[in-house]
């Protein structure tokens, strides 16, 4: 990874921020989207301490909103003008419904529509940097869920953990048709479950979701642990040609067949494109 640009979301904490830091020893330059400063001067101070002469930097934004997310990769493409991996890791559960800045649901509008955009924004320059790889991380919690094209937004009715498995659903769908309408151009696209992971996530999401998780963490894995698949899709030469693929422990798995329906995929993107272009400040 020596000399290699890798961008990622998410990465102030939990896998996120193991990932960045094991990405470093091995040379990369980290470059981190985030929103928390602390947090984020924290990392970048743990990153710096690994070795002399990498610049790691950070890029501030609300992934929640489209435009901001959009005015900060034209931001970010300016500044580097190669990037060689785009890791989309930021992610929430909501316990009650929320809205963004864009009114969509917060769960959708975080844990998709953020990889959709910030990915669109960044393909040429990735596209340019290529061979390339985008790393998105899903989850096992997708299996069960199925999206309802009539109600993307949980309008008619709300559940914390159902909308974050949709959510799930919708990264490996985002990930096929994504790999589909990359082929030749050396840019490959793959998604992982990182196992439930003892991190920050869900302590902050309100109702019985936050009340239940410390008792639910107790059998769960090292952050270290669940930042393997992210590091190994990111930087292994195993993978180099592997594209439109589903991980677990650094191995393919497979998919619910919600997540492996083509058609859905396809809808998918027309409608996440459709809600850009309605919320884009551009």
């Amino acid at each position: 990874m020596n000399g290699k640009v890798v961008v990622l979301t998410g990465g102030t904490s939990g896998i996120g921020r193991v990932a960045a830091v094991a990405l470093a020893r091995r040379g990369a330059k980290i470059v981190l989207i985030a929103r928390d400063r602390s947090r984020t001067a924290e990392t970048l101070a743990e990153l710096k301490a690994i070795g002399a002469g990498v610049e790691h930097r950070a890029f501030f934004c609300n992934l929640a909103c489209i435009g901001e997310t959009q005015r900060l990769a034209t931001e970010l493409a300016a500044a580097e003008p190669r990037i060689d991996v785009l890791v989309n890791n930021a992610g929430a559960l909501f316990s009650r419904r929320e809205l963004s800045p864009d009114g969509l649901e917060m769960t959708f509008a975080v844990n998709h529509m953020a990889y959709f955009v910030l990915t669109g924004a960044l393909r040429e320059t990735l596209v340019r940097s290529a061979p390339a790889r985008i790393v998105s991380t899903a989850s096992g919690a997708h299996r069960g869920a199925t999206l309802n094209f009539d109600d993307l937004q949980s309008a008619r009715a709300y559940s914390g953990f159902e909308a974050y498995s949709r959510s799930k659903l919708c990264n490996i769908l985002f990930t096929r048709e994504l790999a589909r309408r990359l082929t030749g151009t050396g840019v490959t696209a793959n998604c992982l479950h990182p196992g439930f992971v003892a991190t920050r996530f869900g302590d902050h999401s309100g109702g019985l979701v936050q009340a239940l998780m410390p008792i639910a963490k107790l059998g769960a894995i090292s952050p270290a642990k669940g930042a393997e698949t992210i590091v190994y899709l990111a930087s292994s030469p195993d993978v180099e040609a592997v594209t439109g693929e589903y991980f677990y422990k650094s191995a393919p798995d497979t998919p619910s067949p919600q997540a492996r329906d083509d058609a859905a995929a396809t809808k998918l993107w027309a409608e996440s494109q459709r809600l850009e272009t309605a919320h884009s400040k551009a």
